[in-house]
């Protein structure tokens, strides 16, 4: 391993290599599953992976710890899930170390997904400590009175791109309301969205029982819908997968969270600064290879910038280096895998075909994905529609604002925006874009842990992850009376 690794303590192999969490360290009876370095194809680890019955008997054993976590003083789980935050601010070099070998992040995109995430932990324990009795009425006969309560045993999905704060965020808020949690991580990303998570709060003195880390397939995670243990699934993914998980859960009458795609639109008034629009565009799109649901998906840029603004995109495309981000400071690593990389070479070339003017890019090397931008892209291309998931700048001219926002508004999905001009201007334009989330005068990947983070329409039911959501979305109510002094009731006649 690596020299960063020699003194390896949080995240030791020696403790998880071949296993899975579930009550200990176990392993899984669907196998193995290799955990490889995006860049090189080399075998790290490996991973226990989950066959349906494993996760049918962690959310059992879940359910059994439900009552005991639940009666734990709140104060208590909140300690456990702020010091699991320290332990990762004072681990990060491991945690950077397998999000950069094993989800191909750059050591930038790395440490600031960290950073993230330390938040989430700390914004998670301090809704964990909020007061959850609130007094209806109160008299000399009777007191009236609702708690919140946790809902019991939550599931988590978890993505591949952003694996630990997309894991992290949900398990830590569960876990601080009172509630058992069963993740299933991305095998994309096992280590980093779910071992990596069990080993923080293994260390941080979690009860046994508490978190299950269960590696897995479709299958596995299907489970989740399943098992009338589970009250509650949040999922993190793609919108065609969500879809189906939200029917399921419905079907199964449990609470749901899905936080999905995006076709996140960044308008370029014409009143905009050219090369702060410009740089917050190359950012937005090429950040992690473009594997973001935030990311930059249709830049609408009035028709007296576009060209310009297009050719500085491209030069700041240009500019930036791609490559092995373990070995090398680069801008962009690999994408995830063959198939998605196949994929954005498949949109890229469709929409050069249906009239897209190429100005930069569109090559790759195996996984690696040149910073591709496209001018003029026809709204019937597969850019224009589809969610590309890679390093891909997707420019659309517009002439009215009228028009940019029918756009925007018009892609089917909701999650993040931005508008860039002059401040007021911009304010309220942003104030008419339909979406979860509006930037402005910034670009579209935006996350804080105190706000909260969601999106409309395509990209999500109408659930929020952070801020006080952290402690709405993982309780529910319990309403209570107590007559001080019971009277006897008439009963009235038929």
């Amino acid at each position: 391993m690596s020299a960063l690794l020699e003194k390896t303590v949080l995240m030791d192999t020696a403790v998880w290599d071949g296993k899975m969490l579930s009550g200990g360290w176990i392993t899984g009876s669907g196998g193995l599953a290799e955990v490889t370095d995006k860049a090189t194809g080399e075998v790290l680890a490996k991973v226990g992976v989950a066959s349906a019955e494993d996760v049918h008997r962690a959310c059992d054993a879940a359910a059994a710890a439900a009552a005991g976590w639940a009666a734990t003083p709140a104060e208590k789980r909140a300690a456990i899930v702020k010091r699991a935050g320290q332990l990762l601010a004072e681990h990060t070099d491991e945690a950077v170390y397998w999000l950069v070998r094993e989800s191909g992040s750059t050591k930038f995109k790395a440490g600031f997904e960290v950073q993230l995430t330390v938040a989430h932990f700390e914004n998670s324990a301090a809704y964990g400590r909020k007061p959850t009795r609130t007094i209806v009425s109160e008299d000399e006969h009777m007191i009236s009175y609702y708690d919140r309560v946790p809902l019991g045993v939550v599931g988590v999905i978890g993505p591949f791109n952003f694996p630990l704060i997309l894991g992290l965020r949900s398990v830590s808020a569960a876990l601080a309301t009172g509630n058992t949690v069963v993740l299933k991580p991305s095998l994309n990303t096992a280590v980093s969205g779910g071992i990596l998570i069990a080993r923080l709060f293994e260390e941080a003195g979690l009860p046994e029982g508490v978190l299950y880390v269960l590696p897995g397939e479709g299958p596995a995670g299907s489970v989740l819908t399943e098992n009338d243990h589970v009250k509650m699934v949040a999922f993190t993914g793609s919108t065609s997968v969500g879809k189906k998980i939200g029917a399921a859960a419905g079907a199964a009458l449990k609470r749901v969270s899905l936080e999905l795609g995006g076709k996140n639109p960044f308008i370029v008034l014409a009143d905009a600064d050219l090369e702060l629009a410009a740089r917050a565009g190359a950012f937005g799109t090429f950040l992690h290879q473009g594997q973001i649901c935030m990311t930059i998906g249709l830049h609408l840029v009035h028709e007296s910038l576009v060209d310009r603004y297009a050719e500085r995109v491209a030069e700041l495309g240009r500019e930036l280096k791609v490559g092995d981000p373990w070995k090398e400071q680069v801008a962009l690593g690999p994408l995830i895998n063959e198939k998605q990389a196949a994929n954005v070479e498949r949109i890229v070339k469709e929409t050069v075909a249906a009239g897209a003017e190429l100005i930069e890019g569109g090559t790759r090397d195996g996984l690696y994905f040149r910073p591709t931008v496209l001018k003029y892209v026809p709204k019937d291309s597969a850019a224009f529609k589809e969610e590309i998931f890679g390093p891909v700048a997707t420019i659309v001219s517009y002439k009215s604002e009228d028009e940019a926002l029918a756009i925007a508004n018009g892609t089917g999905y909701g999650l993040s925006s931005a508008v860039f001009g002059e401040l007021d201007h911009a304010r309220a334009v942003g104030a008419r874009i339909d979406a979860g989330m509006v930037h402005v005068n910034d670009q579209t990947v935006m996350e804080d842990a105190r706000a909260p983070f969601g999106g409309t329409h395509q990209s999500g039911n109408p659930t929020r992850i952070g801020g006080e959501s952290d402690l709405e979305e993982y309780t529910t109510f319990r309403w209570t009376t107590e007559t001080r002094k019971p009277q006897p009731y008439a009963l009235p006649n038929a």
